[in-house]
């Protein structure tokens, strides 16, 4: 299997030197051709560990022993025997997926990134140490330092958007421990963050000794450990009789760089039986946009909000849809980049707009919103709803109510409703006195459920990142850091 950019065939390695690269020269994400193909119904009687196991290996083949990378990623990392258990909450089913190391769902693939990049380094004769650049609107960030932390032969440098994370999310990445890990807040929004990040990847600076990757979803080896919840999903819907054998299941995806959800469009390409995907966005609806109009515009001021993962106006996985959805015209994906590169903006045809709705359903709701569903939600159900996945039910809700569809639904839990206190204190009538360690108390004490360990532990760790950095000192934190050295130097 050979993998290529989505914007020009030019760019061809192997599935490991993918994973090692991280993005294509050309600015593009890679993409493999052929598409794989697998046995997906021998997978629904599969464990999670057996699933993760057989889908990696369809995507990367030359990588020795998956089996054992899998076992070695997930052994003793998750608080339950099933690493997203799958919850029925009134009319919906809830997949939670933070249960991780860090509570959020970035630690399903960052758990097994750092072991595919191990592997990969050493089947491509790459002797270099690898660093991993990563821009974070909160948990990749935090999952990544945490999958990397004191990983041999790699180091890890995160940036995120100083003010534009949780409390909780910024605790986790400042206290975050490892000789080979560094986060820095930056004076901007995550996509400036993003685009930095980028532009030291176009300019391939010259770091001895060093190769460049990512821990991005732009990274396939960290979108494909995410299809295996999916499937592991539908194994459940299956085994309660919550669907038939081939019955199709809907999924409500709160997501802002379109990594989870593109994610479900993998599976569905495998075979699973997807019927629609829905995004769901946050104020900043740049994706629910681009599925209502075809039109994908950046232009517009990036808010803040209480689910700040989503804080995103320019979504990079959508560049894979782009190309799986047009046919694999890397010509047009090109020139669409191009174009929001140039003016901020681009339009699709429309022979591609439907075909991307046909399996895509886009809507978005606001802060006020997802307050409202998540007080309704806590008040006729007794379930706690974290920000971003109240945008999810919100658009779920929405979607049943227009379309009447009566496939089951399944909305993806992304985060732990304690990594976001306040809002979520707020929104069921808790009160948001205090600093987050004492919103997470009261938050426990109302719900009746516990403070997950990784988090009640922070209040007791001292900040060894708190620097803020401008968007123009990123290059040089970068070289310092992969020269060892201090910042500022």
């Amino acid at each position: 299997m050979r993998y290529h950019s989505t914007r020009s065939r030019e760019f061809s390695v192997s599935s490991a030197e993918a994973i090692v690269r991280g993005i294509a020269p050309d600015g593009g994400l890679y993409m493999p051709e052929p598409f794989p193909t697998l046995d997906w119904q021998a997978l629904l009687c599969a464990g999670a560990k057996e699933t993760a196991a057989a889908i990696a290996h369809a995507f990367f083949p030359e990588l020795a022993d998956m089996r054992a990378l899998v076992r070695s990623a997930y052994t003793g990392k998750f608080d339950t025997e099933n690493w997203t258990p799958l919850r029925e909450v009134g009319e919906c089913y809830v997949l939670e997926l933070f249960h991780g190391p860090t509570s959020a769902f970035k630690d399903i693939a960052l758990s097994m990134l750092p072991w595919l990049l191990r592997r990969s380094r050493a089947q491509t004769g790459e002797e270099r140490e690898i660093l991993i650049l990563t821009a974070t609107s909160g948990d990749t960030g935090v999952a990544a330092m945490r999958g990397f932390a004191d990983v041999p032969g790699m180091k890890i440098c995160v940036f995120y958007p100083d003010g534009g994370v949780s409390a909780v999310q910024r605790a986790q990445m400042v206290t975050q421990e490892g000789a080979n890990v560094r986060v820095a807040a930056v004076r901007g929004n995550f996509d400036d963050c993003q685009t930095g990040v980028k532009r030291i990847f176009a300019a391939a600076p010259a770091l001895p000794g060093t190769v460049l990757s990512s821990a991005n979803s732009i990274n396939i080896g960290r979108l494909v450990p995410q299809i295996t919840y999916y499937f592991q999903a539908y194994s459940e819907l299956l085994a309660r009789g919550a669907v038939q054998p081939g019955g199709e299941v809907n999924f409500a995806v709160p997501t802002g760089n379109f990594g989870d959800i593109l994610a479900g469009y993998f599976a569905k390409r495998l075979g699973l039986p997807v019927g629609r995907l829905l995004c769901a966005s946050n104020a900043n609806r740049v994706n629910a946009d681009f599925l209502a109009t075809g039109v994908y515009d950046r232009r517009r001021t990036l808010r803040r909000t209480d689910s700040p993962s989503m804080d995103i106006l320019v979504s990079s996985n959508l560049e894979r849809l782009l190309y799986m959805a047009s046919g694999g015209d890397c010509a047009l994906v090109a020139s669409l980049l191009a174009s929001l590169a140039r003016e901020g903006r681009y339009a699709v045809p429309p022979e591609l707009k439907e075909a991307i709705c046909a399996d895509f359903w886009g809507d978005w709701c606001d802060d006020a919103q997802g307050a409202q569903t998540t007080g309704r939600v806590f008040r006729d159900n007794g379930y706690l709803l974290d920000p971003h996945t109240a945008v999810g039910w919100t658009a779920a809700a929405r979607y049943r109510e227009q379309t009447g569809d009566p496939r089951p639904m399944v909305v993806l839990a992304t985060a732990s409703p304690f990594k976001f206190p306040g809002a979520v204190l707020g929104a069921i009538g808790g009160g948001m006195a205090g600093d987050e360690w004492a919103q997470m108390e009261r938050l426990s004490a109302i719900s009746g459920l516990p403070i997950p360990a990784n988090l009640a532990r922070l209040r007791e760790k001292a900040a060894r990142f708190p620097g803020v950095i401008d968007i123009a000192d990123l290059p040089r934190f970068v070289a310092a850091f992969g020269e060892g050295k201090a910042w500022p130097a």
